[in-house]
């Protein structure tokens, strides 16, 4: 039986039922479209059981719904920028940025240490001696490139 047997035999259910395979394939497939193809098969097999709708009908209407709902979709996502509460949580040493902390070693030919918390940072920047204060300008990694603080 062809799929057009079975939108006859069957009507809404089989868009029913084609919607929620097409859900079940969102769980397996990254990219959040198929989401949308199955709301909009799961939508023309209510309408389809509500109102006599011919396939062909049935058909324009999927394509519609599917059209307009990844369109919608896809330009309310696309500007859109989620603000974190926590910005740093991976890249928590960018937070020291633009911060001052004592030298613990000297900088000597542009590398020195600094202690942080319970951890030691190596540092690059110009010489300098123990006990320095100096500000981070910038993060490469786990070196922190500093200059010295006035």
């Amino acid at each position: 039986m062809d799929i057009i047997g079975l939108l006859v035999e069957y009507g809404g259910w089989s868009w029913i039922i084609g919607g929620f395979v097409l859900l079940a394939i969102e769980l397996a497939v990254p990219g959040g479209v198929f989401v949308w193809f199955g709301v909009s098969a799961v939508l023309v097999g209510v309408a389809t059981l509500t109102q006599s709708l011919n396939w062909q009908l049935q058909w324009i209407l999927f394509a519609l719904l599917s059209v307009a709902s990844v369109t919608v979709w896809t330009l309310y996502f696309k500007g859109r920028k989620d603000v974190s509460d926590r910005p740093f949580l991976n890249a928590r040493n960018h937070k020291l940025v633009g911060q001052s902390f004592v030298l613990d070693e000297p900088i000597l030919n542009g590398v020195g240490r600094v202690k942080i918390d319970d951890s030691f940072w190596r540092v690059t920047g110009p010489d300098a001696d123990k006990g320095q204060m100096v500000s981070v300008t910038s993060v490469d990694a786990t070196v922190l490139h500093v200059d010295v603080s006035d």
